[in-house]
């Protein structure tokens, strides 16, 4: 390893699952590697737990009544590690001089401050918040072409499309790119039989580790909307190029059909840790903690199409692509309302998508002209959402 400069590295999002599997890529290379700063939203003492254990030289706390707290458990470990609190704090640490790396891993539209810090600081913004593109994602890739940034995304599926397309992420000879899903926990299931689901069961993915939200937005489809909405930033591709398979197994992250004919797949067991090893490494291959894929013990690879009749989300977040302007910004508001609700039993799962369209009829799409026009988009769509669900209340 001799030769390679320290990289440094902003967690945002340390506490969650992309965080920790982030935390534990990095320990795995302490000559190479270091995390230089950690960020959480309201978990305190696992962000003191986590700066314990990598000694970063700065910590943030979303909450901000939790920073007296942060600065004693600081005190009592020990630590020199400076700290903050706010989500302007996060958004100043990310764009600041303390770190090479900025692993982006907020969840939701709170996200968007940080990486566009990140991107306008020209770092290699290693991004896991797929709701920045969602809502911004011309501001947010034009200021990382504008500054310099390298965006690596981490999402398993554009990872997979990273790492399937030529070093520059030239597309020019590819025909479409295949994102695939594992259909959620209801995979199979017609509409009917999802009015009753409950938030528990609707968190238990069948094959990843993720947090609620994620949880629920896989369950409805919905994440894999926001991913082919993010997938059109990344890469530059229009809708009718970008097309969704569900893949139970997991294993097929995605597929890069070019103009020959040939497609190339990226395959590898599902646990975050990979995506996140080749976005610390690149342009190198670095050791991430996952075995190697057995296909001979895995048995099967099934695909098969989406079902959009029991899953709307997936149709509603195309038409949003399509529509263009301010409508992702409104799909991803409504969205992250309706989801909130459902998981403190408010609503029924039902009524996830049916809020998302009805956001969307509401509030039709208008020129994204600025920074100023997506958010006042997304606080639209909120309230809107948000009176529907007081409308609704029992």
């Amino acid at each position: 390893m001799a030769g390679l400069l320290m990289q440094r590295v902003a967690v945002l999002g340390a506490t969650g699952s992309i965080g920790t599997s982030a935390l534990d890529v990095i320990a795995r290379h302490p000559e190479t590697m270091r995390a230089s700063v950690l960020a959480a939203g309201r978990q305190v003492e696992a962000l003191l737990e986590a700066c314990r254990r990598h000694r970063p030289d700065d910590a943030a706390i979303a909450d901000e009544a939790a920073l007296p707290r942060l600065r004693e458990g600081l005190r009592e470990a020990g630590l020199p590690t400076r700290a903050h609190a706010g989500m302007e704090a996060i958004a100043a640490l990310a764009g600041d001089g303390g770190s090479d790396t900025v692993v982006a891993a907020i969840v939701g539209a709170a996200g968007l401050d940080s990486t566009l810090s990140a991107a306008n600081a020209g770092k290699r913004l290693l991004l896991a918040n797929k709701e920045s593109l969602v809502l911004a994602g011309e501001l947010v890739m034009a200021a990382a072409r504008d500054r310099g940034a390298r965006i690596i995304p981490i999402d398993s599926e554009h990872n997979a499309i990273f790492q399937c397309l030529p070093a520059d992420g030239d597309c020019a000879d590819v025909r479409r790119l295949v994102l695939t899903a594992s259909g959620g926990p209801f995979r199979g299931r017609d509409r009917a039989s999802l009015a009753e689901v409950t938030p528990a069961q609707a968190v238990a993915h069948p094959k990843w580790s993720m947090g609620p939200k994620i949880s629920v937005d896989s369950a409805t489809l919905m994440n894999k909307g926001l991913e082919v909405i993010e997938a059109h930033h990344l890469f530059g591709l229009p809708a009718d190029r970008i097309d969704v398979l569900v893949h139970p197994q997991s294993l097929v992250h995605s597929l890069v059909e070019f103009i020959d004919g040939s497609t190339l797949a990226q395959l590898g067991l599902p646990d975050m840790r990979t995506a996140l090893a080749v976005g610390l490494g690149w342009p190198r291959r670095i050791a991430s903690g996952v075995g190697g894929l057995d296909l001979l013990a895995q048995g099967r690879l099934d695909f098969e199409a989406p079902d959009t009749d029991a899953f709307p989300c997936l149709r509603l977040a195309f038409d949003a692509l399509r529509a263009g302007g301010t409508a992702p910004a409104v799909l991803n508001a409504a969205n992250e309302e309706a989801v909130s609700a459902f998981l403190q039993g408010r609503i029924g799962f039902l009524a996830i998508p049916a809020l998302v369209e009805d956001a969307l009829a509401a509030l039709p799409a208008r020129p994204a002209a600025s920074l100023g026009a997506l958010r006042e988009a997304d606080a639209l769509a909120r309230a809107s959402t948000r009176a529907a669900l007081a409308r609704h209340a029992p």
